[in-house]
């Protein structure tokens, strides 16, 4: 599964977390570290699928996931966000934005494979 993946998170922690999931699985990863470095790179780079926090400095993931939707040369692209808003209504409010999947942290290898399925499909 040598897939090119965006893998965006604030946090050195939870990206290295799964930045090193994704790299077991073949993966090709890319990372960011703001909404505004993942939008500039999933617009360059191109990936399969987007893993996206949402809380973070510069650029929240729901806007991140917004500007990605909107914009032809992205809308194809899933997004999966990865976050530890928990919430009913936070996951409501994610798909409204235009994400395909979205995972509570900590994120376990098994639902990552899940979303790479679906973002497949």
């Amino acid at each position: 599964m040598s897939k090119k993946v965006l893998v965006v998170d604030d946090s050195t922690v939870d990206l290295n977390s799964l930045k090193t999931i994704l790299a077991d699985m073949g993966c090709f990863v890319l990372t960011a570290s703001g909404g505004v470095e993942a939008v500039a790179k999933a617009k360059a780079e191109k990936p399969a699928i987007v893993f996206l926090d949402i809380v973070m400095p510069d650029m929240d993931g729901y806007e991140a996931c917004r500007q990605l939707a909107a914009d032809p040369a992205t809308k194809h692209i899933p997004v999966v966000f990865v976050t530890s808003k928990g919430q009913k209504a936070d996951q409501v409010w994610g798909q409204l934005q235009g994400a395909r999947g979205y995972i509570v942290k900590p994120a376990r290898p098994e639902q990552i494979v899940e979303q790479l399925k679906v973002a497949a499909a």
